[in-house]
């Protein structure tokens, strides 16, 4: 094909329709030149065809090269009688779509071109004004061609002659004088040809032997123009449709040479259809990139080349080969990337289309009160993945799936749902590495695409709260997988890459850098406005704290600013400071502003320490009373999400049946034999334990959170580590086992809501409404760590008696709960029960199912006269209410 010579200097620019490797200029295969004269009584009309013969055979190859090009050349056109002639509303419109370029020449003088669309052309307006021309002849040439790829990597022709021969593929066009020192010229091209560059420079011609000289712009450039797009917008970044169908692409990159914008025809294709490089002069405001495309003809997805300077080393030339997912995609595709052994192909792409819409008549936001949740922590896809499930292959693992399951979590009381991260992410290394930020991952519609992945978690949150559940996800925004996230983009903007190394070898986020702050509250933003989402649970929490040079702040702004945004002033935000590397949790004092909540490991570890007979009464009692040596500067004890199990480290029932060496982190206990048995004693101390866990963590002022299996017995064979987790398997609900725990699950629920009074406290209970007793009714002995018995009396509020009593069919009493940790029975002395009153024993966990528990209760008999004892069987829990006597 023939195209412009090195000799032209033309500027880089992209537009590559198939081929990315090769550089071609293409000139018009057929045009029409006219040229109106008007001089005297005559008028001459001259219309010449010309075909390229050697362009005409090679453009036919694709139907993006079949251009069909007018050129028009007018005289005695003014600026004046151009501006006269938009007088209607519709000219007026036609204006505000125009583009405009105003260049200055090396000679001096102006080029002013205009581009606008004219029904299904564009028609391209070139003026020449003020020129210092150095000859008398004023006749002025423009020389011009189109081109699709860059054009500083010109390649031979087709038939292996020179690029710089004088068959160039270029045109050229006369200006006509319009006004002294004034030129006009009009192009007109198919719009359907469109988006491309024209570049031109001018030639004027001296004399009849004279090849005359060239002009060009005052940086020796060719004169460059985009043809069917515009300079487009920086904000909003990512893609954005306007009423009038353009579509603006913006994306920010302060460290990038150039940015290139690709678009595909075809999400199955290697290589993009065409390739726009983006001109920084025109297409970049500060350090936002963009541009707008007038229609999508045929394009389906996007992505984007960044190309860096050499002096950034091999690892950025590496980035400049890959095309990059759009870090604002709201929807997004499946490449065939990571089926190329090449690794330089994009695994997701940017879809070409809005949002969909959906229909959220209907939906309430529940605004749970925080102290009110009772939390199941969930992974999407294993939740109904397994056939057990016997849900439809389109429906398991989805989020249709966990619809066709909700009634599991109503019949468990629970209000709330935390989901695992739900963002596309790196398949090896799991949901905790995402490599983008706004949309769920495809693999989790019921259809495996992003629409239906979007349209069915949309319906999943409706359906939740319609039956009462909240919906909160879990999200990492510290770091991201090692490849096919925001790498590529600008890493020395997004990521630590001149910090520590272990910061950079963890891909981890510069979270409070401007750019990186501002697309962490922008996705938090879209996932409340777009998906309804109730809170976030931001895992590796710690790391948000961390400053430009990976320094700890005392007031990081990303999470003020999250604290105190509007969009997300109702939602809950939760702290988890697990790091998703080492599997651990890092302890620091996390800043709050009064809104953020923590997940609390403390609670975990002695709740932990204390069941397997270690540990002080006084942590204990710490943690049932609501955490205040965490809590107490000006949030309160429903801050607090408490955990016993969750979904990295042992499974509940492995953490009574394991513990090994290895496992010395985790503070489990095997009841007496390590791993599975037969052995009677060992089964029915590790059936206490699982009670006692739960007992614990439900009669605790704070938020509980249940892990996905728990309920039913769930192993992992006494591995810590989160591959190592299985799907849910719905069989397992029907065992013995899981029925009674479950039962268990739904009674501690049920009557942490009718007791909301002491055990969902929005705030600390008075000094007045507790009593701390030991097992005969003497002060515990707090500091002693062989004293394995605690007792509390929870004493109901007076003031709120004639509420409840309204509420309810009887007078709320007291509670009295103690927990016996040692290996032996105690005899304990209940303290005397309000006047009127008796105590019901509720739960014992050291008695066989179904009566181990019970909503009725079983009255404590009165020994002698205001002498109430009970004897607790080794390792186990109680619970007793005082209630009327007529009750």
């Amino acid at each position: 094909m023939a195209t412009l010579p090195p000799s032209l200097g033309i500027r880089p620019r992209s537009l590559n329709f198939g081929a990315i490797t090769s550089s071609k200029l293409t000139a018009a295969t057929h045009y029409i030149c006219k040229s109106k004269m008007t001089g005297g009584p005559g008028r001459i009309d001259l219309e010449k065809k010309l075909l390229c013969g050697e362009i005409a055979q090679d453009v036919v190859k694709t139907p993006y090269r079949n251009f069909n090009l007018r050129v028009f050349a007018t005289s005695r056109i003014s600026v004046e009688q151009i501006e006269q002639i938009y007088t209607t509303r519709t000219d007026v419109d036609v204006l505000k779509k125009m583009s405009t370029f105003l260049f200055r020449t090396d000679i001096g003088g102006q080029v002013n071109v205009s581009i606008r669309k004219k029904n299904i052309r564009y028609v391209v307006n070139i003026e020449v004004s003020s020129l210092q021309l150095q000859t008398d002849d004023n006749r002025l040439v423009l020389v011009w061609g189109v081109y699709r790829s860059d054009a500083s990597c010109l390649m031979h022709l087709d038939s292996q002659k020179s690029a710089s021969d004088s068959e160039t593929g270029t045109v050229e066009t006369p200006f006509m004088e319009s006004s002294l020192d004034r030129f006009a010229l009009e192009l007109e091209f198919e719009a359907k040809q469109s988006p491309f560059y024209l570049s031109f420079f001018l030639k004027s011609l001296g004399g009849a032997e004279s090849s005359g000289s060239e002009i060009r712009t005052h940086m020796k450039a060719n004169f460059c123009v985009p043809v069917g797009f515009n300079a487009g917008f920086p904000t909003p970044l990512g893609l954005s449709f306007s009423t009038d169908g353009s579509m603006n692409f913006a994306i920010f990159s302060r460290n990038a040479e150039s940015v290139v914008l690709c678009l595909y025809d075809d999400t199955t294709a290697d290589k993009p259809a065409l390739e726009l490089d983006l001109d920084p002069y025109v297409n970049r405001s500060g350090d936002v990139w963009h541009a707008t495309l007038e229609n999508a003809w045929n394009f389906v997805s996007y992505g984007y080349r960044c190309r860096w300077a050499i002096s950034q080393g091999d690892k950025y030339k590496f980035h400049a080969e890959r095309i990059l997912l759009d870090p604002y995609a709201k929807v997004i595709v499946n490449s065939i990337s990571n089926h190329n052994e090449s690794g330089l192909l994009v695994k997701y792409l940017g879809q070409l289309c809005k949002e969909p819409v959906f229909d959220w008549n209907g939906d309430v936001r529940l605004n749970l009160p925080m102290e009110k949740l009772v939390v199941y922590r969930l992974n999407v896809m294993r939740f109904t993945e397994h056939k057990s499930s016997q849900l439809p292959a389109d429906i398991a693992g989805t989020f249709s799936g966990v619809i066709e399951k909700v009634h599991h979590l109503r019949d468990l009381g629970m209000n709330a749902v935390l989901l695992e991260p739900i963002f596309p992410f790196d398949e090896q290394k799991g949901p905790y590495f995402p490599c983008h930020f706004f949309s769920p991952m495809n693999l989790q519609g019921a259809f495996g695409g992003s629409i239906s992945a979007i349209n069915s978690m949309k319906e999943m949150v409706k359906n939740l709260h319609a039956n009462g559940i909240e919906v909160l996800l879990e999200v990492v925004y510290t770091h991201t997988a090692d490849s096919g996230a925001l790498q590529g983009v600008d890493d020395l903007s997004y990521y630590y890459v001149n910090g520590t190394e272990e910061l950079e070898t963890r891909n981890a986020l510069n979270c409070n850098y401007p750019i990186v702050q501002q697309m962490i509250l922008d996705s938090l933003r879209h996932w409340v406005t777009e998906f309804h989402i109730d809170g976030f649970c931001f895992i590796n929490a710690s790391s948000l704290l961390r400053g430009f040079h990976g320094e700890y702040l005392s007031r990081p702004p990303l999470v003020e600013a999250i604290a105190f945004d509007p969009v997300l002033s109702k939602t809950k935000i939760i702290a988890d400071c697990w790091d998703p590397h080492n599997l651990a949790t890092k302890e620091i004092d996390f800043p709050h502003w009064k809104r953020w909540a923590e997940v609390n490991t403390k609670f975990c570890n002695d709740v932990r320490n204390f069941l397997r007979g270690e540990g002080l009464l006084s942590d204990l009692a710490t943690r049932l009373c609501g955490n205040g040596d965490m809590f107490s500067d000006g949030r309160g004890p429903a801050y607090s999400f408490n955990f016993i199990a969750r979904n990295s480290g042992l499974p509940l029932l492995d953490l009574v049946s394991f513990s090994g060496a290895e496992l010395a982190s985790e503070l489990s206990w095997n009841c007496g034999d390590e791993g599975p048995t037969s052995k009677t004693a060992v089964l029915e101390r590790r059936l206490k334990q699982i009670r006692n866990f739960l007992f614990v963590l439900y009669v605790s002022l704070g938020v509980p959170i249940l892990n996905t299996g728990d309920e039913c017995g769930q192993s992992t064979g006494g591995s810590p580590s989160y591959g190592d987790r299985k799907p849910f398997d719905w069989n397992a609900l029907a065992t013995g086992f899981a029925i009674q725990i479950s039962q268990f699950i739904s009674f501690l629920s049920s009557f942490r809501f009718n007791r909301s009074d002491l055990l969902q406290k929005r705030n600390y209970l008075k000094e007045e409404y507790i009593d701390w007793h030991g097992s005969d009714q003497s002060p515990p002995k707090w500091d002693d760590p062989s004293c394995k018995f605690l007792a509390m009396r929870l004493k109901a509020d007076k003031a709120d008696e004639s509420q409840l009593s309204s509420e309810s069919s009887h007078t709320k009493g007291d509670l009295y709960i103690a927990f016996n940790a040692a290996d032996r029975s105690e005899s304990i002395i209940l303290p005397e029960p309000p006047e009127e009153m008796a105590w019901h024993r509720l739960v014992d966990t050291a008695r066989p199912f179904p009566g181990f528990f019970s909503i009725d209760g079983e009255p404590v008999l009165e020994q002698v006269a205001g002498l109430y004892t009970y004897k607790m069987k080794s390792n186990s829990c109680t619970l007793f209410e005082a209630r009327n006597l007529e009750d």
